[in-house]
């Protein structure tokens, strides 16, 4: 750089175009908020079970201790939202972009511009999510229902996409050739 250019100070910012248009692409969105519902419910299993089995081990410990081992219900509750979000950090950090019941379901979660998710978005997506349900429970489940992305309401203030996978995606697309 000459000393007579003009330098730059600051961050610039690129807005990058939504990565996925359900127009030009509508096999990316087929059947993808039903299945979305089927993930989370196993997800939500998957979640559950460990801290029943944690839940009745100190129930265990209680009777045991005649009442004492009861004080750790206490930490159950920092428990369980530690591995939620240990849980939502790493399946959508992880390469699939996608949980255990996403995976099932063929679907993975990506940036509104097409990057993969990573464990801090998966963390806050999760976060946001039990924000959102918490406070708005029957308006959250009508938002995807009006745009064509099929997007949650905690998906557009996270700034995440959920979109069938690649074999999925290629699967819905040969199916419509033939037809």
């Amino acid at each position: 750089m000459a000393a007579s250019d003009p330098r730059r100070i600051g961050v610039s910012i690129e807005l990058n175009p939504h990565a996925y248009d359900p127009a030009a692409n509508p096999e990316l969105f087929e059947g993808v908020l039903a299945r979305r519902l089927v993930a989370f419910l196993i997800d939500f299993v998957i979640l559950a079970v460990p801290v029943l089995f944690v839940a009745m081990f100190i129930f265990v410990v209680g009777v045991v201790t005649f009442g004492l081992g009861f004080l750790f219900y206490g930490l159950l509750w920092p428990a369980m939202v530690l591995w939620a979000l240990g849980y939502y950090g790493m399946t959508l950090g992880s390469p699939a972009s996608a949980t255990i019941g996403m995976r099932i379901m063929d679907i993975e979660m990506r940036t509104w511009y097409g990057s993969p998710a990573y464990f801090v978005l998966g963390a806050v997506h999760a976060i946001v999510f039990w924000i959102t349900v918490s406070a708005l429970t029957p308006l959250v489940l009508l938002v995807p229902l009006f745009n064509d992305r099929r997007r949650c309401l905690h998906d557009m203030l996270v700034g995440t996409v959920l979109i069938n996978n690649e074999s999925r995606t290629a699967m819905l697309r040969e199916s419509r050739r033939r037809f």
